[in-house]
């Protein structure tokens, strides 16, 4: 199947793609022939790494369905390896931009509280106190009166939902975010059309060559 990737970069070794809410990273339960590693197959034919196989060949790390932005794919074992190997060393910058409700009182903060799954709701995470350790850096970029702020989010852990999961703890849901308490009825803004969050910018070493390499996404229109 063809489908249409946005592919910021792309070598021997690994390619970085602007993923497109709404796609799934890789085949699970209920998915169809539309997830990012069936672009990826019909992109890159053969030269993915094996690691992961047969679902998820390349899939270095995710991002939710709804969320948009960089994603880092492997092309070589090697490449995966050592791209892995960066995500779990925390030696990768990554940046979101998340637009909420409400506006904080401080313009920058840091979030330092442990994540887990969520005691009574499977599919939701919470702060918990035998969670795993999650720190979360945020910044306002701009504001709207009372109502919305998009921040700035630089992560240092990769937990699932992690800035969902904070910010919602904070008090400013994430637009669009109803696993985490967003109610649209109390907005004066149309409905937000998902969970607005992009990943906006993506530090990594060159896996082979040993060069730092900086990606940038521009927001997606459905911020507007």
């Amino acid at each position: 199947i063809d489908i249409p990737l946005d592919v910021l970069h792309e070598d021997d070794h690994f390619a970085v793609v602007n993923k497109a809410s709404g796609m799934v990273v890789h085949p699970g339960e209920a998915t169809g022939q539309d997830t990012l590693v069936h672009a990826l197959l019909n992109h890159c034919g053969n030269s993915l790494s094996s690691i992961g196989a047969p679902d998820r060949p390349g899939i270095v790390h995710r991002l939710d369905k709804e969320t948009s932005g960089l994603i880092v794919v492997a092309k070589t074992d090697s490449a995966h390896h050592a791209l892995a190997a960066q995500f779990a060393d925390r030696e990768t910058k990554k940046e979101y931009l998340a637009l909420v409700s409400g506006v904080p009182r401080d313009k920058t903060g840091s979030i330092s509280l442990p994540i887990g799954r969520h005691p009574k709701i499977r599919v939701k995470m919470a702060v918990t106190e035998n969670g795993k350790k999650a720190l979360t850096d945020w910044r306002i970029v701009e504001s709207w009166g009372e109502g919305f702020a998009l921040l700035n989010c630089i992560i240092h852990t990769g937990r699932t939902h992690q800035i969902r999961v904070h910010l919602a703890h904070m008090g400013h849901v994430l637009a669009g975010d109803r696993t985490y308490g967003y109610k649209a009825a109390h907005q004066v803004t149309p409905p937000a059309p998902r969970v607005l969050l992009h990943a906006a910018r993506l530090g990594i070493t060159h896996p082979a060559s040993g060069e730092w390499i900086d990606f940038k996404a521009p927001l997606p229109p459905d911020f507007d």
